[in-house]
């Protein structure tokens, strides 16, 4: 209920306990919660609770309350358990679920052969049915057109390196006949290799400018203690000049 999920959340993050646990006065926590309230008053050396105020020093100890963290984990379930059939319709945003009829579902998986998107329910009947055939599936995409062939009607999974986007492997064998061409998950690899390098180059240079940067405040700073020391040199060299310069004081 309401109340048992109010009387079992933290008052710091407002979700209920994460790893619970329960400070000198009895009030509970999450561990994450009051360990980042308390390490904002490290410099006072003074901690207290933030519902009672209550002070301590020192620092107390924080060990999680396994009793509490049951009581919590069942709660957590009951309230997933309530939620569930709230979650599984679909939501504006969501794929749907083409086979559901009414009020829609929200779909899981997209079978790239059936070209449709299924909800639990229909994706167990879908693999009942074709139990026998590899039916490509994905996670549920609302974008399943984008990915055919308008022409063919078949997946996308080739790419024209020639043209430079995807084709069927009807395209293929017609119009990019004489193209370089490779799947379309080879190709995905090799980009998201040539990212990760150009990340990889990127992230070598920001590193040598800030060693280049460090080095040339190490310079700056040698230059200005050179510089104080030579001034200081100079400047008791004058006194000692000025003081075997003037003459002797009469009495």
């Amino acid at each position: 209920t309401a109340e048992r999920i109010y009387e079992y959340s933290c008052s710091i993050c407002l979700d209920l306990l994460k790893d619970p646990v329960t400070i000198p006065c009895g009030h509970s926590y999450c561990m994450s919660c009051i360990t980042g309230y308390w390490d904002q008053d490290d410099q006072k050396r003074v901690y207290s609770c933030p519902q009672c105020r209550q002070t301590f020093t020192p620092r107390p100890g924080l060990g999680k309350n396994t009793m509490l963290a049951e009581v919590v984990e069942k709660l957590k379930k009951s309230k997933a358990q309530a939620a569930l059939p709230a979650q599984c319709y679909a939501e504006p945003g969501d794929v749907e679920c083409d086979i559901c009829t009414g009020r829609k579902y929200k779909a899981i998986k997209s079978c790239l052969v059936c070209l449709e998107s299924y909800c639990q329910s229909h994706l167990e009947q879908h693999e009942g049915f074709f139990k026998s055939k590899k039916h490509h599936l994905m996670d549920a995409t609302g974008r399943l057109q984008e990915m055919i062939c308008p022409q063919h009607k078949k997946l996308l999974d080739i790419y024209c390196r020639t043209d430079q986007h995807c084709v069927c492997y009807l395209c293929m064998l017609d119009v990019h006949k004489n193209h370089g061409t490779v799947s379309a998950a080879a190709e995905r690899t090799e980009k998201q290799r040539q990212l990760c390098e150009m990340q990889r180059k990127f992230q070598q240079r920001i590193q040598e400018r800030q060693k280049q940067l460090e080095e040339l405040r190490e310079a700056v700073e040698s230059y200005k203690v050179s510089f104080e020391q030579k001034n200081n040199c100079w400047l008791l060299k004058s006194c000692f000049r000025l003081s075997y310069d003037s003459p002797p004081v009469s009495q």
